[in-house]
């Protein structure tokens, strides 16, 4: 499996060729790109025993993460997996430990990423920073809906086209006015 893109493939084919494989897929999109259908055709042709070859791993992926999915798919397939360039063989137990190692470290990566985006998110909300959507209606206008409909000017769906939202969105609004209006009788 390899790519090109307006480039000499003849070196990446002869090499390929010398390992022995046959066929050939050649994809045209780049090795970021997610919708690779040639990548896919190869991999859903895998059989049980079958070694899937790649000239260099940059060929197949430009992502740890891509790499390990297809890695994975590859593996469910019950084939092994060896790129040319960089030595790596599955089918051989240094080769497996490699994989195992690429797949340790986009784990750790994973819950680094995790671990920053909750402690990110955390300072933001000790700053006050609001997080998410920006609410659809302000502070002004979900009184007028709830004056509205307290004085009985019009229906959620009326009041939903009067304020260009939908009518969950002033439902969710009367609802939380009544909520508040029922917590301090509670407290008394």
């Amino acid at each position: 499996m390899q790519q090109s893109h307006s480039q000499d493939i003849d070196p990446q084919l002869r090499a390929l060729r010398d390992a022995g494989c046959d066929p050939i897929y050649q994809e045209e999109a780049s090795g970021g790109r997610a919708d690779r259908p040639e990548l896919a055709r190869a991999i859903s042709a895998l059989k049980a025993g079958d070694v899937f070859v790649v000239w260099k791993l940059d060929r197949l992926s430009r992502s740890l993460r891509d790499l390990l999915f297809t890695l994975e798919a590859i593996t469910a397939a019950g084939a092994g997996f060896r790129s040319v360039t960089e030595a790596i063989d599955t089918t051989t137990a240094p080769g497996r430990l490699m994989t195992q190692m690429l797949g340790a470290f986009a784990e750790f990566e994973r819950a680094m990423i995790r671990e920053r985006t909750i402690n990110g998110l955390a300072h933001a909300r000790k700053a006050g920073r609001h997080l998410g959507r920006r609410p659809s209606l302000t502070g002004q206008q979900c009184a007028e809906i709830i004056a509205k409909a307290e004085s009985g000017q019009g229906s959620p769906a009326q009041l939903a086209s009067l304020f260009c939202v939908s009518r969950s969105t002033v439902q969710r609004v009367l609802r939380a006015h009544r909520e508040r209006l029922i917590e301090p009788s509670k407290r008394a």
